[in-house]
């Protein structure tokens, strides 16, 4: 963007389709007011553009003449116009509209962060967990965090539809699997705030200790390689199916895990799942009923792992 500013790479990607295009160029011809943006100062002075890039990036499109409006309906004698086909006064009038932002300064600690992130709501939609955490949580851990969540395998055995891919879905797949097999002695039935403080720790972790990236590295490819060989579906209910459920990703993945950390030579030798996989007691334990209650998600992640552990 112009002038210092610029869009994070850890937002929602630009979505917006011609009409919302439209329809947010036509609010502002009315006078409508434009929703608050949010910016994080950086410690360079640039600003970052945290929310509301999709109506900043509308706004250049349609004031460099880029954008050319479809049908309006309060407007209509506008339908079909670009902004160089407005009368000079009116274009005026368009580039003198103010828009109002909250900076974020360098010096706010995390959760000053996180709290703006959790907030903010400006006519899209919430930010969710996993885009709070991009936010507001730059280090090491969330790095790896990235990397696993854009890996071939791991998108053939978890696949997950568009709109969650941009929602950033597989992250949030990838940082459930080591926050909560790592241990949920801290854990409040609350997901968020539970997945929040795991990264900043880890994040931490990483920094005085650069090793653990290969070694949380190696313990997911370890888990995905068993997975590929041992579960025909891999993380699916079904080999056709697109998407992947949550609860029972965790489930499988943890599962699998846990029991390769005691028993080892597990990954040596083929193990057979179909006696129970597509069973009733497992389908059971993975709906989505309550699925954040602790102890329903210690009792899917138990049921996998001492199922391959008496394999």
């Amino acid at each position: 963007m112009r002038n210092g500013g610029h869009v994070t790479d850890y937002q929602r990607k630009f979505t917006w389709q011609i009409d919302r295009k439209t329809k947010f160029i036509e609010s502002v011809h009315m006078g409508l007011p434009i929703p608050f943006l949010f910016f994080w100062e950086m410690g360079d002075g640039k600003l970052e553009i945290v929310d509301g890039s999709q109506r900043i990036r509308t706004l250049e499109e349609y004031v460099t003449g880029e954008l050319k409006l479809g049908e309006l309906e309060e407007l209509p004698s506008l339908s079909g116009t670009r902004f160089t086909d407005l009368s000079e006064g009116r274009q005026l009038k368009m580039l003198n509209r103010s828009i109002r932002g909250i900076i974020l300064s360098e010096h706010a600690d995390e959760q000053a962060r996180y709290d703006m992130f959790e907030r903010i709501n400006t006519g899209s939609k919430v930010a969710n967990p996993g885009e709070v955490r991009r936010g507001a949580l730059r280090g090491p851990f969330q790095k790896l965090i990235e990397d696993l969540a854009r890996e071939n395998l791991f998108a053939e055995l978890a696949p997950v539809s568009a709109k969650s891919h941009n929602e950033r879905v597989p992250e949030e797949l990838v940082t459930r699997f080591f926050g909560y097999g790592d241990g949920l002695e801290e854990y409040k039935d609350s997901p968020a705030r539970f997945i929040f403080e795991y990264t900043k720790k880890m994040n931490q972790a990483f920094a005085i200790n650069p090793g653990l990236e290969q070694v949380y590295r190696k313990r997911f490819h370890r888990m995905l390689t068993f997975v590929k060989a041992n579960f025909p579906n891999g993380f699916k209910k079904a080999l056709e199916a697109k998407t992947t459920p949550r609860v029972r990703f965790e489930a499988i993945a943890i599962g699998t895990d846990l029991a390769l950390s005691v028993k080892p030579d597990l990954i040596s030798a083929p193990v057979d799942v179909s006696r129970w996989i597509d069973g009733e007691e497992f389908k059971l334990k993975t709906t989505s009923d309550a699925a954040n209650v602790r102890s329903k998600l210690e009792n899917r992640i138990a049921f996998v792992r001492d199922h391959l552990l008496e394999s």
